[in-house]
């Protein structure tokens, strides 16, 4: 017979606006033995401060068995790193490199960690542009959600009108811009072209885009192993080569993860089914967003070439913490171990961690949830014997990549996944 569990995810503040509380139903001790040594013995649930800052709703005890009760690691065992038990991850983004950003080194003084580090799902690794203070100022172009186009550049925003005709060459890159959006960019890997009714391709050594006519669009990274297909009515699908997530686009949906056996079914009523092992719960989970359309590709103006400033490795939230947490998952030790490795190989002498989130919650709970992931984030690489000079900066949700809600007023949750990151920004030395 299926262990299977009742239990709620929703968050406390939404618990307190509804006055409902959850309700925790064992149904055999194997259950309790899987989640041994997750929580003390007739203890109760009590959860952290909710991620919007307000007072948690009280909680029901646990009176059904004295061996569980929905503790934090058990949630967290159940839950895609990140996001609360339940939740299926949105359907990402397509992103480009900064079109215009030049990959060819500086100098010797801009330490290569793009060589030595590969991006990988959840990690971005890149070459950074700088604003004329110095100061790190994004790095890629989100293409999708509601149709729109972000570059990234501080926090400012960009969209070209595609006026004027050019043509640009320096002996590397050759830019022709047929002055009307649409256009052709190439260089010694990358070849861009872009029509006027925001159609596109874009290739590279690893990364292949293809923007529709129709909202539907292709991604394949080959480095990440990361492939994204939109479906233009609603539906998508994302793989790597362990996780996939499906988006039916009538708010159904699944994810499964073959590497953690973690397994997510959201029927698109209110409820979901989560499995991993032995281990099986019907939570409330809220229907899947549709898919948004391919946004057009960014217009041929968006590539100006400027110098790059340094290396930029970004870390998606859901790779260092649990959702709302600025305690550094044990799993993610692999991870800030390499990357100690490479900034002491490098001789790197000085770095800057940046935290960011996105919109949700508010502004206090937000910028004090930056800094403190920041500065978790200093203190671990310290700790594994970095000796740069580090410097930890929370910018709370006020330098979004990619925007937060659709042009409707509507939530944008991949747009929200981009936001919700960590930046270890080294400068060129």
């Amino acid at each position: 017979m299926r262990n299977t569990t009742m239990y709620s995810p929703t968050t406390s503040a939404q618990l307190y606006r509804s006055g409902r509380t959850p309700v925790v139903l064992v149904a055999a001790g194997a259950l309790a033995l899987a989640l041994a040594g997750c929580s003390g013995a007739g203890s109760t649930a009590t959860p952290a401060q909710t991620p919007g800052g307000q007072e948690p709703a009280p909680q029901a005890s646990v009176t059904e068995s004295p061996q569980l009760s929905p503790s934090a690691t058990a949630d967290s065992a159940l839950a895609v790193p990140g996001y609360q038990v339940g939740e299926v991850p949105p359907i990402p983004l397509f992103t480009l490199p900064d079109l215009g950003l030049l990959t060819a080194s500086t100098g010797s003084l801009t330490p290569d960690l793009t060589g030595n580090i590969q991006s990988r799902p959840g990690i971005t690794v890149s070459p950074a542009r700088c604003d004329e203070a110095g100061l790190l100022a994004g790095g890629m172009t989100v293409v999708g959600g509601d149709g729109s186009v972000v570059t990234s550049d501080g926090d400012s925003s960009l969209v070209n009108d595609g006026e004027g005709g050019a043509v640009y060459q320096d002996g590397t890159v050759s830019i022709v811009n047929n002055g009307d959006g649409s256009g052709t960019y190439t260089d010694d890997t990358t070849s861009i072209v872009v029509e006027t009714d925001g159609t596109g391709t874009y290739t590279d050594a690893t990364l292949s885009v293809v923007v529709g006519d129709d909202g539907a669009g292709t991604y394949d990274n080959s480095a990440t192993g990361e492939s994204i297909v939109i479906g233009g009515d609603g539906s998508g699908v994302y793989s790597t080569l362990t996780v996939t997530i499906t988006n039916e686009g009538d708010g159904s949906g699944t994810y499964t993860d073959l590497a953690s056996g973690l397994s997510i079914v959201n029927e698109g009523d209110g409820t979901a089914l989560v499995s991993r092992g032995v281990l099986s719960m019907e939570v409330g989970a809220e229907p899947l967003a549709p898919v948004g359309s391919v946004g057009s590709f960014p217009s041929i103006d968006a590539a100006q070439p400027v110098e790059s400033c340094g290396t930029v490795i970004t870390l998606e939230d859901g790779v260092l913490f649990d959702f709302g947490s600025a305690e550094i998952r044990a799993d993610a030790a692999g991870t800030l171990e390499e990357l100690a490795g490479l900034l002491q190989d490098a001789q790197v002498p000085t770095a800057n961690v940046y935290g960011h989130t996105d919109s949700i919650s508010d502004e206090d709970f937000n910028q004090a949830l930056s800094e403190n992931r920041a500065q978790a984030v200093v203190d671990a690489l310290a700790n594994k014997g970095v000796t740069a000079s580090m410097e930890a900066t929370g910018f709370g949700e006020t330098r979004p990549v990619a925007p937060n809600e659709n042009a409707d007023g509507s939530d944008n949750p991949a747009g929200r996944q981009l936001n919700r990151r960590v930046e270890i920004y080294v400068p060129a030395f």
